[in-house]
């Protein structure tokens, strides 16, 4: 078997193979190359660069089993035995998406464990189970999100051969599987890719330090590493599609950028497959290029999850108007942001102090994922506040009614359609002494703009914090949590039935409101979703003429008389003509 190995910087290069060292040859193009019949599935190796040691994990390592310093083992992808020939995954436009953190989702945190709560997802209606990053990262828990052997499924999670006994497990249950990837930036523990070439550039600076290098010298092969590792989990762990982190982070001045080129070679492999894959972008720049179709001078992106619409949504619901939510906090806000999914479109934002956004004119709400929580917006708060520790049960059944009533993909953070109380803190498992106290002493100074306490900030890197983020599914047996789980499951149903729910079409949404009674209304076809979000009764004007019925409410006391639905304080009704 040849191992190869791209290491441009290095003079010479050898491969450690279970502690014997074979010289490599170097090829064109920075490529080093040796044949051995000892390198089998299953097998340890590592390289030696110049003669430095230790030596070092393979780039493209498929398993890492002693974690992000330890060597790279061999993996045959073709030995698992896969039961979802005929697996097709349901269309973007019909989804239903459920975002999972493995680590927390059940007590083991493992992939396998995970698979024992499928049932669950799918008596409530999800159609796309999201997995937050899984790739090697330092420690044995965490977000996920400082990965550095991007081709390797985490060793503490179960490694590729769990992971795809997660995959398949799903896809028997009719759920389709998305992986959250990181292309932005790499961990700062276990980040050996500088030493072998120009992974990264001093040229952009990100949140996370330099930039990954995507347009100067020795980018083509950075491009093809990220490239071929999405094509990897789409065709050897059977991924249905992925969710790109923080697309605003990667720096591109090429004339194909980057995420256009992954688009394209993923619309191949689509064909190559005979099955749907998607691609969802992270964006906070409120561009629309990223999703319109590349004919139309886009990058082709199948959709981007929409933070604006979840800011005007969660600042109408809790008051909060501290950091980024200072833009954000009246109902016309909440209003546009379901007219077209952006609040700012080229508006001037006092929080940036500029204008910020374009117009998303034209695109299909199918190209927005809608959400009320996700790991972001909850695990970034000091004490990893959910909105069930934010707001009444009523207001949760209103912020969920607009969520899956909306012209959006509707997203779901585990446990949220229970109320969980568990919280879902920011949590490290780093073994470097020096990072570790770093992260906890970072995190504290994070959180100055919202104006809270440090000294109640838990320890990331406390072993209580992890634990405390696990979710409790004794819950689901008890009141409020019950009660909650069932509005999602009607929610879900009801949208499954009406079309004009899930049509996408935001222009075709009659909306209006009366910011100082509180109150929102919201049309679409034949279904009217009304909202009092005031501490006192109100009546609420609904069309004349056309007797309503009422569909689903989230307090018995609602009524309709006439023209006008009665709905108690923090109440939600969904009429049907």
């Amino acid at each position: 078997m040849i191992i190869r190995v791209w290491a441009p910087a290095a003079h010479n290069v050898q491969l450690d193979l279970d502690g014997d060292r074979l010289p490599m040859v170097r090829a064109d193009g920075g490529w080093w190359s040796v044949d051995t019949p000892r390198a089998l599935p299953g097998v340890d190796y590592a390289f030696v660069l110049d003669g430095a040691e230790p030596p070092l994990p393979d780039p493209r390592s498929q398993s890492q089993p002693h974690g992000v310093h330890g060597g790279s083992r061999l993996v045959d992808h073709s030995t698992f035995n896969w039961a979802d020939a005929n697996w097709n995954a349901p269309a973007l436009d019909s989804a239903i998406v459920y975002e999972m953190h493995v680590g927390t989702f059940t007590a083991t945190g493992t992939f396998d464990a995970a698979i024992d709560r499928l049932s669950h997802l799918k008596d409530l209606g999800i159609t796309h189970v999201e997995l937050m990053p899984i790739v090697e990262f330092s420690g044995d828990r965490g977000w996920g999100y400082d990965g550095v052997d991007i081709f390797a499924p985490h060793h503490a999670y179960g490694g590729p051969e769990g992971l795809k006994r997660l995959v398949d497990a799903c896809h028997s249950r009719g759920l389709a599987v998305l992986l959250d990837v990181v292309y932005n930036h790499f961990g700062p523990s276990g980040n050996y890719l500088p030493r072998f070439g120009p992974y990264l550039t001093h040229r952009y600076a990100t949140p996370w330090g330099d930039a990954v290098n995507f347009d100067e010298r020795g980018s083509d092969e950075v491009r093809r590493l990220f490239c071929d590792n999405a094509l990897m989990w789409l065709r050897d762990y059977h991924f249905d599609g992925l969710r790109i982190d923080a697309v605003h982070a990667i720096v591109d001045t090429s004339a194909i950028h980057f995420l256009e080129q992954l688009a394209n070679e993923v619309a191949v492999l689509e064909q190559e497959l005979g099955r749907r894959l998607v691609l969802i972008a992270e964006s906070d720049l409120n561009d629309p290029r990223l999703v319109r179709a590349r004919e139309l001078g886009g990058y082709g992106l199948s959709a981007q999850w929409s933070d604006d619409f979840h800011h005007a949504l969660h600042t109408v619901l809790t008051g909060e108007r501290a950091g980024y939510y200072a833009d954000f906090g009246s109902i016309p806000d909440l209003a546009k942001a379901f007219r077209q999914a952006w609040v700012y479109d080229g508006r001037y934002s006092n929080f940036r102090g500029r204008r910020h956004g374009r117009s998303p004119a034209g695109l299909s709400g199918h190209h927005f994922l809608g959400y009320t929580q996700t790991h972001d917006q909850i695990g970034n708060r000091a004490k990893g506040d959910r909105s069930a520790h934010l707001m009444s049960t009523g207001r949760l059944k209103i912020a969920a009614a607009l969520i899956l009533t909306s012209p959006f993909v509707p997203m779901l953070f585990q446990g949220e359609e229970w109320g969980a109380s568990t919280p879902f803190l920011y949590f490290t498992g780093h073994e470097d002494p020096d990072l570790a106290r770093a992260v906890s002493a970072g995190r504290k100074r994070e959180f100055a703009a919202f104006g809270w306490d440090p000294q109640e900030i838990p320890d990331p890197q406390g072993l209580e914090t992890f634990e405390h983020s696990k979710l409790d599914w004794g819950e689901l047996s008890r009141e409020p949590h019950r009660g909650i789980l069932e509005w999602h499951r009607e929610l879900i149903r009801l949208r499954a039935t009406m079309p004009e729910v899930r049509d996408g079409r935001m222009d075709l949404s009659d909306i209006a409101f009366d910011e100082d009674a509180r109150w929102l209304r919201v049309t679409r076809g034949r279904v009217t979703i009304a909202c009092n979000l005031s501490a006192a009764p109100k009546s609420i004007p609904i069309a004349s003429g056309t007797p309503h019925r009422i569909a689903m409410a989230s307090d018995a006391r609602v009524a309709v008389r006439g023209s006008q639905v009665e709905l108690p304080p923090d109440s939600v009704a969904i009429l049907l003509r």
